[in-house]
């Protein structure tokens, strides 16, 4: 969304934003809509601050148990304006993190609100943080109760030290 902030810039003390965002693909999840993504812009005597929020609803599977798990995932995202010619190009690289920049008069958010929620996306999604996932030998899901499977496990390399001792003491 590229925003016209000129009533900012000739005086107004702040703009109120909202737009839908069409996020990046994650692997294994799904988007059922865009994100909604609301605001204000805000020039506190030639001081402005940019506030969003994304609220992005969800659709995957739990990395433990692979249940179904559905949510939705909400971002913060703040940043200072500057205008144009108040940063050299150098220093809003070093700073891209902390500023955006107005050119033209306008204020392009999409790349920069994609890029932040792609990175602050959980990297795995769980159905509850306590999910002790499926068996390793029948792969029930645990969460349903125990199975009865032996949870003792041999090491492979000491499997033949087992064969002899169990082979000594039938004799």
């Amino acid at each position: 969304m590229v925003l016209d902030v000129r009533p900012v810039l000739r005086g107004a003390p702040r703009m109120e934003i909202e737009f839908d965002l069409t996020p990046e693909p994650v692997a294994d999840v799904t988007f059922p809509e865009n994100a909604h993504v609301t605001g204000v812009l805000t020039d506190d005597a030639g001081y402005m601050r940019l506030s969003l929020t994304a609220t992005l609803p969800y659709r995957g599977e739990c990395a433990r148990c692979l249940s179904p798990v559905q949510g939705v995932f909400t971002l913060e995202f703040e940043r200072t304006v500057a205008a144009e010619g108040s940063m050299t190009e150098e220093r809003l690289a070093e700073m891209d993190d902390a500023y955006v920049m107005i050119r033209g008069g306008q204020l392009d958010v999409d790349q920069l609100l994609r890029e932040e929620l792609l990175m602050c996306f959980p990297m795995r999604l769980l159905c509850r943080e306590d999910c002790k996932g499926l068996c390793p030998v029948c792969g029930k899901p645990l969460n349903e109760g125990d199975c009865g499977c032996s949870q003792k496990e041999i090491d492979p390399r000491l499997a033949v030290l087992k064969k002899w001792v169990d082979k000594s003491e039938k004799e």
